[in-house]
């Protein structure tokens, strides 16, 4: 199996969503050329359907910015994708993120959507961002809480529509390490065409454990970890791009993975970030807190 972890930036789309954390477009572009600096890998620019300012964003980095994969989030509708494909266009290397829930919860309750409903949709939207751009990722959120064998379905449904990457989100921050590497395993061991497509993680700190999921789901075969610098995010945040790489290269002994990330440029991000939001990094923060390496 590949030993290249694959770090996937959402500071400027999920990041953004931490309560006061909005950036300005030129902000933004200022976060993903140090994200360059950084060496991610994709760059989630934003959510194009969203608002005017979110199209401009990622219209500019994706024309701006050279290096990583730009991405835009769309959600599985017509109009999203849409949106997502004309921010993008021009952009050397261009993802469309698309998504849909797959938890009955939110079936039942947000969508308002049967489970064969939600597949069909999931598919036509995944064929339908095929027809704009080659790379394109789907996320089944609240997969933490889904039943796996639909989940499964789901999965190779959207790798046989042409999906490059399947993301995996513990969406309300509720698994544990063990449970959720058990997921990516069963994931691995179900789905009979997951050697066509990267697994990927988006996990939610409600309960301080995003990075520990994330780092299990890897363990287990996930080879792409979406994060965030500093590990902001809505609510308690996401994963913390810092945590992750530096364990992975610290532990390489162990765990035999590594990232193209500079960590040399970690801090400049982190302090980057922490300036323009206002949000600031606690001193005890893990790598780039002011005491991790005071006595």
């Amino acid at each position: 199996m590949d030993d290249r972890v694959r770090i996937f930036d959402t500071t400027l789309r999920d990041g953004e969503q931490s309560p006061g954390a909005s950036m300005n477009v030129e902000e933004k572009i200022a976060v993903a050329r140090q994200l360059t600096k950084l060496g991610v890998d994709v760059i989630e620019a934003g959510f194009a359907f969203s608002s005017p300012g979110d199209f401009d964003s990622v219209r500019r980095i994706a024309l701006e910015v050279e290096g990583p994969v730009i991405c835009s989030l769309a959600r599985c509708k017509p109009e999203d994708i849409d949106a997502a494909a004309g921010a993008l266009r021009g952009a050397p290397r261009a993802r469309i993120h698309t998504f849909i829930s797959t938890s009955e919860i939110h079936l039942k309750h947000q969508f308002r959507l049967t489970r064969s409903e939600a597949l069909e949709r999931a598919v036509e939207m995944v064929k339908r961002a095929r027809g704009h751009v080659d790379d394109v990722e789907f996320s089944a959120m609240d997969a933490s809480r889904t039943e796996p064998a639909y989940l499964y379905e789901m999965i190779e449904a959207v790798i046989e529509a042409g999906a490059g990457t399947v993301n995996i989100p513990d969406t309300v921050g509720y698994a544990l390490p063990d449970q959720f590497g058990a997921l990516i395993k069963g994931i691995r061991d179900n789905v009979r065409n997951i050697d066509r497509a990267v697994i990927s993680v988006h996990c939610h700190n409600d309960l301080g454990l995003a990075v520990a999921n994330s780092l299990a789901a890897v363990v287990n075969g996930a080879r792409q970890v979406e994060c965030t610098i500093n590990g902001i995010g809505e609510r308690a945040g996401n994963a913390s791009l810092e945590e992750i790489v530096m364990i992975l290269r610290t532990r390489k002994d162990v765990l035999g993975l590594e990232t193209g990330i500079a960590t040399e440029q970690i801090y400049p991000a982190s302090r980057l970030v922490s300036g323009i939001t206002g949000i600031m990094v606690q001193p005890n923060k893990a790598i780039v807190g002011d005491n991790a390496f005071a006595h």
